[in-house]
């Protein structure tokens, strides 16, 4: 006999898991059931342990730069193992936290691979469970791109360097995206030698160009080697490179890392057999999370809307109020995003260039880093905070900073804009000294020329 839910969840990442808490909260009985480890994506392939590994590789870089603070430690090393051994703890310690979390709130887990039977009815582990509303959140999977030698030895996508528990010599990053960036950033300061090869004019495609520019010479300056405009050709054994960039060339090194694109994850769901509809894999959606099929919700990266894990637990919230009677929307328009490089960066908004084709007459207010006494102390000159406002509203139309915890102050900006407040407010607001989010304050002065410390 099967078990009857108020919801069923598929997929226990970040956004999965979110929505069955707050189903349970909303006084909904939900079950959510994932193949895997709870976490999903994120917490245990992507954004947690790209994070305790990039610490790791900062501690290590302050360190061997301690002199310059008037601290002497010696001769600095890592031990790699203990760097993987680190982050793997600090992933299983979270993931226990979820699997509390769940059981705190009364949702009942199932490890088991789900597939639909009916728009009511989910096979999971050979059981049959069903449930008034059922929510996708299968989230997605590192893409596979159509280069010869991709199956080489040595070649791996993001999952695979997680799980190195030796660092290379050398790597060879295909993509000079986010994911490709973080990569660089982490092996560049632990001294290993890398190349970036990015298809585009220029890395970090989508981050506003001035803030891209601005990391490519940080990059460089700490001696990655950057190929933009440049289309991988083939991987030959060995871990060799070849692309074209006006021109053919070379590069060899001990990994390469392929960091380009994300796919959905839905193949098994029988979706089609009950006729959610697709388009290139991704579930469609409408703002409300509805699929096609009434009473089943999507969220996440299988949406295909912004594949960022605080986004995907944004949706899950939506769709758990919209199952218990509400009418909730998702506002795709103010979405923070970021970057862990050194220093870091954080956007949110649109970009000078996308105003400017908008139509919008703009004005931008900037305050470089090395203006700013808390990062200086911290010894970082590089970077800049930079607002795009429009000049006859004086609305917040953008923020895009490369500074300091850059990633821990854009909240203050996305907080601004959710409230439509103008440049004035920001402008306004008394902020600590000293501190790195007074850049904020200061660009926001710098909008109307009246910066003091610029």
């Amino acid at each position: 006999m099967s078990k009857h839910y108020d919801a069923a969840v598929i997929g226990g990442g970040p956004g999965g898991y979110v929505t069955a808490i707050r189903l349970a909260q909303l006084g909904k009985k939900a079950v959510l059931i994932e193949k895997d480890e709870l976490g999903g994506t994120c917490l245990n392939r992507g954004c947690i342990p790209t994070k305790a590994l990039l610490h790791s590789a900062e501690v290590y870089e302050t360190v061997r730069h301690a002199e310059v603070y008037g601290v002497s430690a010696g001769d600095a090393a890592f031990d790699y193992k203990k760097i993987s051994k680190r982050k793997d703890g600090v992933v299983s310690k979270l993931r226990a936290g979820i699997g509390y979390l769940e059981k705190k709130a009364g949702v009942d887990v199932i490890k088991a691979e789900a597939s639909f039977k009916d728009r009511n009815t989910l096979i999971a582990g050979g059981e049959e469970i069903t449930a008034d509303n059922i929510v996708i959140a299968t989230g997605s999977a590192p893409a596979s791109v159509p280069i010869p030698g991709i199956g080489s030895d040595g070649v791996m996508d993001s999952d695979d360097v997680l799980a190195l528990t030796e660092c290379p010599k050398s790597a060879v990053i295909i993509g000079g995206g986010v994911i490709g960036v973080e990569f660089a950033t982490l092996y560049a300061a632990l001294g290993v030698t890398v190349t970036i090869v990015e298809m585009m004019s220029e890395i970090l495609p989508g981050i506003d160009a001035e803030i891209a520019g601005l990391m490519r010479k940080e990059l460089t300056k700490k001696g990655v080697d950057i190929y933009v405009g440049a289309r991988v050709e083939k991987i030959a054994p060995g871990v060799t490179v070849t692309f074209d960039q006006k021109g053919e060339k070379c590069v060899s090194a001990d990994v390469c890392i392929v960091a380009i694109g994300r796919k959905p994850v839905a193949d098994g769901l029988n979706l089609e057999g009950i006729g959610v509809a697709q388009d290139r894999g991704f579930v469609v959606v409408d703002e409300y999370l509805c699929t096609s099929v009434p009473g089943i919700y999507a969220i996440g990266d299988v949406t295909g809307k912004v594949q960022l894990a605080h986004v995907a637990s944004a949706q899950g919230l939506v769709a758990a109020h919209n199952i218990a009677g509400g009418r909730r929307t998702m506002n795709y328009d103010i979405v923070p995003s970021c970057v862990y490089c050194e220093p870091e960066i954080a956007c949110v908004g649109l970009t000078e260039a996308q105003a400017k084709e908008k139509g919008i007459d703009v004005e931008v207010g900037r305050f470089a880093t090395a203006a700013n006494g808390r990062a200086m102390i911290m010894g970082v000159s590089s970077g800049t905070v930079k607002l795009v406002t429009d000049k006859a509203t004086g609305e917040i139309l953008g923020c895009h900073m490369m500074v300091p915890r850059a990633t821990d102050m854009i909240g203050e900006v996305c907080a601004a804009m959710r409230a439509e407040g103008t440049i004035e407010e920001l402008s306004d607001t008394i902020h600590a000294h000293p501190t790195v989010s007074e850049m904020v304050m200061e660009a926001a002065h710098d909008v109307h020329g009246m910066c003091v410390h610029q």
